[in-house]
């Protein structure tokens, strides 16, 4: 019986369309459609075709399947691939006129490469990304997980309501998009909460409160697994110095150390799964896979892993106008000044060497993972961005590494589902709350530059859980003129789902895009705040104005995901 190898990917992205192009906005979806989705794609087919077994789990969140299903996408990402061509045509004039023979055969490279995406994109999938997916997932190669509705993070959402919504909407999503229900979800930044009186980290808008553990509402939602990172297996004290930084998170680390159970267990494997059972008058237990240290190394560090050798194409340094990339990474910490042109005919034999390593590094760990009558499992889990955006030729290597399991004789590519409906779990386990953020807590997302978002997010989950109380109330005791009432808090939940995204606090801590994720949050926030001031005139009997009107038209069109969605998702926790 072979041991499993559990490549798992997480593909997302915020809601971006009508929201901007460049440098920030739709081109973030293009990019990656382009670089990532699309070449996944093409590598499966290549399998496909060339016989070799493999699988391979990916999550999609639903909002980025709600923006890649949409007409507004199509036409966006159609502009996009014809800018990109015409751009690498220009820039092989130029080049060619200063007798820069190396950097226009590159770019000619370049125009190859949009050309063919474009082809393979209509001819392949005809205009449908997930349309891909789709067909993968049918042949039983993929295992499609879920997400949270919007990436809403979880433990510092702050009304079991809000949980629950971004729970149950993603898996009904999902449901819409595959025509079936997802077994498992990528937590947003694999952050999990256990069950505490918690009150909100900021702020004192209401008392401590008792809170459901994150499992707890994907038992209830019927999903099966997630993934965690290895520090909240073993319990290890990942949570870094940002405690003593930042007097939010010590409040909220020091009221859960006080009200649950930490495990520490360096005996626990992470090439096993385990139950997680919160409640044990709930429903079912969900199952844990835990990332694999050693091989998230490798592969996450720019500086000691394989994107770090200087032979790849290096990300940061672009050439304007069309911003296409013509030089290698050199050398880790090289600067941009001293980067060197890229030399494409290198790359075979590294992405051989490096896939190589990576299979011989799986066996070996696995291998001495214990001996038993269950398969081991080694989870392998990663964003799938960092696989042809990031690293350009990252999808050749997951390629070339599938085929170097696919030939070996003690390991095999697995579905994390699969695994599970073979091989269940025997043993329980409590998990710490964290994340596989920087320092294993939740600093990222809370801090000094952050706190103002919760601040707004949290008034906004009050007062979208009172006005969707109302709804119901209203609608249970036949009060006429309901409906319009109902359509309106369907477009503050909208905006609420899009105000709770973890991409915005991520992008203010990285200062990578804070001026665009600052405005964003803002913007949701403040038309949040007026479609609520729309049903509060409702209650009072009192009708829409012509231009409020107008406004929930727009924001309708503009934040069309999720469409319809149920404001009686906020309104109560259906299971307490």
């Amino acid at each position: 019986m072979k041991n499993g190898v559990a490549l798992t990917l997480h593909a997302h992205l915020p809601f971006v369309l009508n929201h901007g192009r460049w440098p920030h906005g739709a081109d973030w979806l293009n990019e990656a459609a382009a670089e990532t989705y699309l070449p996944l794609l093409a590598a499966m087919r290549n399998l496909e075709r060339d016989g070799v077994p493999f699988k391979i789990n990916i999550g999609l969140s639903p909002v980025l399947c709600e923006q890649l299903a949409s007409p507004a996408f199509r036409e966006e990402f159609s502009l996009y691939l014809e800018t990109k061509v015409q751009a690498a045509r220009e820039n092989a004039g130029g080049f060619a006129a200063r007798g820069e023979t190396a950097l226009e055969k590159l770019a000619h490279g370049w125009e190859r490469f949009y050309s063919d995406t474009r082809d393979h994109w209509c001819n392949q999938w005809g205009g449908s990304i997930l349309d891909g997916f789709r067909y993968f997932l049918k042949t039983g190669n993929l295992e499609i997980m879920t997400c949270a509705a919007t990436h809403g993070y979880m433990p510092l959402l702050g009304r079991d309501t809000a949980c629950q919504a971004q729970i149950r909407i993603a898996v009904a999503t999902h449901r819409k998009h595959f025509g079936m229900a997802p077994r498992g979800i990528w937590l947003p930044e694999c952050a999990y909460r256990p069950a505490y009186t918690w009150s909100p980290p900021v702020g004192a808008r209401w008392p401590a409160t008792a809170r459901k553990a994150t499992d707890e509402f994907l038992s209830e939602s019927g999903l099966t697994f997630f993934v965690i990172d290895t520090h909240m297996l073993r319990g290890g004290q990942a949570v870094g110095l940002y405690l003593a930084r930042f007097e939010a998170l010590r409040k909220l680390w020091a009221r859960f150390e006080r009200e649950t159970r930490k495990p520490l267990d360096a005996e626990r494997s992470p090439h096993r799964p385990y139950w997680v059972h919160s409640n044990p008058e709930g429903r079912a237990p969900v199952c844990v896979f835990t990332r694999d240290p050693d091989t998230g190394i490798v592969v996450w560090s720019g500086e000691h892993g394989y994107p770090g050798d200087g032979a790849y194409l290096d990300f940061h340094k672009k050439h304007f106008p069309g911003g296409l990339r013509y030089w290698r990474v050199t050398r880790p910490k090289s600067e941009l000044h001293e980067k060197e042109i890229y030399e494409p005919e290198k790359i075979e034999a590294r992405l051989d060497e490096n896939a190589a390593h990576f299979v011989g590094l799986a066996r070996r760990l696995l291998s001495g993972a214990g001996q038993g009558d269950e398969p081991r499992i080694l989870t392998a889990p990663y964003d799938a961005e960092l696989y042809g955006h990031w690293w350009f030729e990252g999808v050749r290597f997951l390629e070339k590494a599938i085929r170097g399991f696919a030939a070996s004789p003690d390991v095999e590519t697995v579905r994390l589902g699969d695994h599970l409906e073979a091989h269940p779990p025997e043993e329980v386990i409590a998990l710490p709350e964290g994340s596989w953020g920087q320092g294993g807590f939740h600093w990222i997302w809370l801090n000094e530059h952050t706190q103002w978002t919760w601040d707004r997010i949290y008034d906004a989950e009050d007062r979208m859980e009172k006005l969707a109380g109302e709804l119901t109330r209203r609608e249970q005791a036949g009060v006429p003129g309901t409906r319009q009432l109902r359509e309106v808090l369907s477009i503050a939940a909208r905006e609420l789902l899009m105000m709770e995204a973890s991409d915005w606090q991520f992008l203010i801590s990285t200062w990578s895009a804070r001026d665009y994720a600052e405005m964003r949050l803002a913007r949701h926030a403040g038309d949040f705040g007026s479609v609520a001031g729309i049903a509060d005139k409702l209650l009072t009997g009192q009708l829409p104005g012509e231009e409020e009107q107008i406004l929930l038209a727009n924001l309708s069109n503009r934040d069309f995901a999720f469409a319809g969605v149920d404001p009686a998702l906020w309104a109560r926790v259906d299971h307490p």
